[in-house]
């Protein structure tokens, strides 16, 4: 379904700074068209992993927000993405995503707070 170009699905040890868009991934869809996304995040929800992938244009941009979530795992060492088919865990899988997206503002709203007490 996908070839990494720069993510070993390791986010903890790869080195890339997958906040700043360093990691990307190039997903082949059913009808054989090409998506090039930016790596969210891989998290945990209900009990499975699951990746954040940001599709990109041309330019590497996302136009309209847009967010694809897949069920994430390693076989023999290399990172295997999975459709998410059952309603219910898309939806655990789509809440542990805002989850994480409400962390990611805490720590802005706290470091931002850091900063201004400097």
């Amino acid at each position: 379904m996908s070839d990494f170009e720069t993510c070993s699905g390791n986010c903890a040890s790869c080195g890339e700074d997958c906040a700043e868009g360093g990691a990307t991934i190039t997903l082949t869809l059913d009808n054989d068209e090409t998506i090039e996304c930016s790596i969210l995040t891989v998290y945990e929800a209900a009990g499975n992993n699951y990746i954040a992938l940001l599709p990109l244009n041309e330019q590497g941009i996302n136009e309209d927000g847009e967010v694809f979530i897949y069920r994430f795992k390693e076989e023999n060492g290399m990172p295997v993405l999975e459709n998410i088919e059952d309603d219910d865990e898309y939806e655990a899988a789509s809440d542990g995503f805002d989850e994480w997206i409400d962390s990611m503002e805490y720590d802005e709203l706290v470091a931002a707070e850091d900063e201004d007490e400097e």
